[in-house]
């Protein structure tokens, strides 16, 4: 197969391509029809980021996606394509191998609105997808929580179950029928699937019903058994989630890859935590993420062959590990990784052995910013950690004997290491009050301390309705922030506050540790007081008795020694003694026991230039954490329903959204969960941050590429839209049909119009059982001739208790016709023509009617028009198709309505 014949181009200003593999070549899918897949074929999907923001570092991502049906003829073109497309592109590239079901959160991300799974294959002569095709009778489960997908199942109730999301499309009609154990956040994001639906193939023109309780959903529920058939027993239970927690994933391995002899010799090296520097750039490796996810790493200096060979290099590791077929593969090039590939080594670098970064470069950061520009600029305010300048108010509590205690003014900059405390900042933004509570937490702080500091943060939220951002901070690993609040005057003091509010008394030698060169990064800790805890690029304050001695490293800068002279102001008055690394006098040495060998090198800042930020849907399975990510996400990611879990390295955001604030106290522990059994080996120690929607800080916000703060103003609840925006129209249940089966009495034979069916017989006559069907209303009023085959049930029979009713055939669902009786059952806006309109394969506009005074009209009409019983309304007649008046309208005069004489073979005079 020559594979250059089926390249096609690619658009640079879009973001989006999809192609499929057809008859070995790469087809283009239209745009409205991405997120459609069929199961017998192979699809390619490249993504090329478009925003500044989203190019920072980061590569094209090159799928392809193999059906579950596809034939190995079509994955082997698709895996070529992939290579070629590849080679075009360049190394700034990561490929994926998707299988239908099991898709990386990478390439379900593209499609927000869902992924639908469609049976079979596509006709060469056939669109993708027809917009306004009503010619549709199928049955979907709809599954997943962020990432929704749609797969086409058996048109029956075996389908079902209790805990997923089903779609009954008729074209016309769109019925979602949610499982009494599917959450409120699945409801809502199977109804936004569901009118993606409606908008993308029908223009808007379908109708979408909602059942949420059967029995509040009479109407709708007949009309599904009228399709369906009649449901017997009782639906299984949710089926078993088989979602990948956080602990699945925290274990990784990392394999070197090389051929011997045509074998494939695969060696371990290293389990986590990874470090890059165990990446060599002439070789090849495999990176097993608990058998979850497998990552192909190739060198800049592997050979051609090696990265020809990386999926089937993959898929023979996966055969060997016993892994299931499906296994996600990733494959990154040396300069070119992923986010999610650099997350899992402790560091990583993008300046390590002089990398080519593929992306744009990251912005640098001054030393000493603007702070007067973190106002405007969000996104300086998310890099720096700075909500603002730190002028705003600070209130600082102690927590003792399981309450809080005011901290005096004069001592807010002074914590103890044995003790918890609350600070709360308040500030002005965009002229609205804002808060930020620090929970702050000493190494020597015990359990019972720690839980009442949680106690008394709950406390004040309550007290402020829920508008503190809560961060949850460690002695040692302050946020800028919360040290800028105190001017760079932080001291931490080694013991710890008493019942009556004084210190632990005070020993004659301390010795202080003094770091930061401005007042965003210093702070003062109470370090044991001996020779071996200096440093020679530090500053150190050692009190005794008599005097004080400042002394300063051979390392340390001007900065530095700037900066520790007003630090140290707090712990001692005005007779320090400053001492030069090397120059120390005799009392120095005797007040730190004497000499001792002490550390020279530099402590240099962890790199985090080379991770991204990113953003998950946080849930839980059997007590485990379960994140779904959101890959090049954005603020529309954020619902009201959704915790989300947004990881900048530096620091964890979990925010809640309305209908989740219930769930804040778990939020918590998810991002200690998070951060324990994070296969990088992440620090406990790391700084979670807890917001509320509506209250986020430029902090967060600042990591989004735009962020409108009057989004949720008019936000509506699943319930509202359902009732609301649904409900609004006239209803659903106007469509009746014979055959959806109301348990009501049919009248005696006499008063049946001739040709009238009541039931028919069993098809392959097996069982001789009649299958009931009847109207709305409860009688079969439809006139015509009755086809051969079927029979007249008892009269009086209830028609819809009928076991074996069986699916509706093609030819009875044409049959179906319109009711203008009520709903109950929570239905769409528009009015149905009627069942067999809901599956007219024109797919169309209403083809217009016959001319008024054709002699033709009545006589060649499929089914029979209505008559009229006194007279209707002509609002109702104004929009009614002409085929569906009822007689003595005249079509070119509607609006003038119509009166008749009352019907005498239908009873209650409604004749449908």
């Amino acid at each position: 197969m020559d594979v250059n014949k089926g390249l096609p181009a690619t658009d640079s200003h879009r973001g989006l391509h999809v192609w499929i593999i057809e008859n070995l070549r790469m087809a283009p899918v239209p745009e409205k029809a991405y997120g459609n897949f069929f199961e017998e074929h192979c699809y390619i999907v490249l993504h090329v980021p478009q925003s500044l923001k989203a190019t920072q570092g980061a590569c094209s991502d090159l799928h392809y996606w193999a059906g579950k049906e596809a034939g190995a003829e079509a994955q082997d073109a698709a895996e070529a394509f992939v290579q070629q497309l590849q080679e075009t592109l360049g190394g700034a590239t990561v490929q994926h191998r998707e299988a239908q079901g099991h898709e990386s959160d990478c390439f379900r991300s593209y499609f927000r609105s869902g992924i639908i799974y469609r049976r079979g294959g596509l006709a060469s002569a056939l669109t993708h997808v027809e917009t306004n095709l009503y010619n549709i009778q199928r049955l979907l489960h709809i599954r997943g929580r962020k990432h929704v997908s749609a797969a086409e199942v058996e048109l029956s109730w075996s389908s079902f179950n209790k805990g997923d999301i089903f779609l009954l499309d008729l074209g016309k009609v769109m019925i979602q029928w949610n499982g009494p154990e599917t959450s409120i956040p699945e409801k809502a994001r199977g109804l936004a699937l569901t009118c993606s639906l409606r908008d993308r193939e029908r223009g808007g023109r379908a109708q979408i019903g909602v059942v949420d309780d059967e029995v509040e959903a009479t109407d709708l529920v007949r009309i599904m058994e009228a399709v369906l058939g009649c449901r017997v027993g009782n639906l299984p239970a949710t089926r078993p989630d088989k979602s990948v927690n956080q602990l699945q994933k925290a274990s990784v391995r990392l394999y070197h890859v090389c051929e011997k002899d045509e074998d494939l010799v695969i060696q371990e090296l290293a389990t986590c935590p990874l470090t890059q520097d165990l990446l060599r750039e002439e070789d090849y490796y495999i990176l097993d993420q608990g058998g979850f996810k497998i990552y192909v790493w190739q060198g800049r200096l592997s050979s051609l062959q090696e990265k020809k060979a990386a999926f089937s290099r993959a898929l023979r590791f996966i055969q060997a590990k016993g892994y299931p077929t499906y296994t996600n593969v990733e494959v990154v090039n040396d300069g070119a990784e992923s986010a999610s590939f650099r997350q899992l080594f402790q560091s990583w670098s993008t300046k390590q052995r002089g990398n080519k970064n593929f992306g744009r470069p990251s912005k640098s950061i001054q030393v000493r910013p603007d702070v007067g520009k973190l106002r405007s600029q969000p996104e300086l305010a998310a890099q720096l950690r700075m909500v603002d300048d730190a002028s705003g108010k600070v209130e600082v509590w102690c927590i003792r004997d399981l309450g809080r205690q005011p901290v005096d003014p004069e001592r807010h900059a002074q914590l103890c290491a044995g003790n918890c405390y609350l600070v709360l900042y308040t500030y002005q933004r965009m002229g609205h009050v804002q808060h930020i509570l620090y929970l702050w937490r000493g190494h020597r702080a015990t359990t019972r301390d720690v839980k009442a500091l949680n106690c008394n943060a709950e406390e004040l939220d309550l007290m402020y309705r829920g508008a503190l951002v809560q961060e949850h901070v460690t002695m040692g690993s302050e946020p800028p922030h919360f040290l800028a609040i105190f001017q760079g005057q932080l001291v931490v003091f080694q013991g710890h506050t008493g019942h009556d509010g004084k210190e632990q008394p005070a020993p004659a030698t301390r010795l202080f540790h003094v770091q930061g060169t401005d007042s965003c990064n210093t702070r003062t800790v109470e370090v044991p007081a001996r020779a071996s805890a200096l440093n020679s690029h530090d500053i150190f304050l050692l009190v005794t008795a008599s005097v004080c001695y400042l002394w300063f490293g051979k390392g340390c800068s001007g900065d530095q020694r700037e900066m520790a002279r007003t630090a140290v102001s707090a712990v001692s008055g005005e007779n320090k003694e400053t001492v030069l690394e090397g120059q120390e006098p005799p009392g120095f040495w005797e007040a730190l026991g004497g000499p001792a060998p002490y550390p020279g090198n530099k402590r240099l800042p962890e790199d985090v230039s080379g991770f991204q930020p990113r953003l998950f849907e946080c849930s839980s399975h059997m007590g485990h954490l379960v994140l779904t990510e959101m890959v090049f996400f954005s603020q529309e990611d954020l619902d009201k329903y959704d915790i989300m879990l947004l990881d900048t390295w530096q620091e964890i955001f979990l925010w809640l959204g309305e209908a989740a604030s219930k769930w804040k106290k778990e939020a918590a522990d998810w991002g200690q969960e998070y951060l324990k059994t994070h296969p990088a080996g992440r620090s406990p120690a790391t700084p979670v941050v807890v917001i509320k929607q509506g209250h986020e800080p430029p902090t967060f916000t600042g990591w989004f590429l735009a962020w409108d703060p009057y989004k949720w103003t008019n936000d509506q609840s699943y319930k509202e839209v359902v009732d609301g925006s649904l409900g609004a129209m006239p209803a659903i249940c106007e469509i009746t049909a014979v055959s959806t089966g109301f348990s009501r009495p049919a009248p005696p034979p006499s008063r049946l119009p001739p040709g009238s069916r009541l039931g028919r017989q069993d098809p392959d006559g097996q069982n001789g059982q009649e299958r009931s069907q009847a109207l709305v209303d409860g009688r079969v009023c439809s006139g015509g001739k009755r086809p051969s085959g079927l029979s007249v049930a008892s009269p009086w029979e209830p028609l819809l208790h009928t076991p074996s009713l069986s699916p509706l055939s093609e030819q009875e669902l044409n049959d179906f016709q319109l009711s203008r009786g009520p709903s109950n059952g929570g239905a769409d806006p528009l009015t149905l023509q009627t069942l067999k309109g809901s599956q007219d394969g024109s797919g169309n506009e209403r083809q217009p009617g016959p001319k008024a005074g054709d002699a033709s009209t009545n006589s060649h009409h499929s089914s029979p028009r209505p008559t009229i019983s006194g007279s209707l309304p002509r609002q109702r007649l104004m929009h009614q198709a002409v085929e569906d008046l009822p007689e003595g309208v005249d079509p070119a005069r509607k609006e003038v309505g119509a009166r008749g004489p009352p019907a005498t073979h239908c009873p209650r005079n409604r004749c449908i």
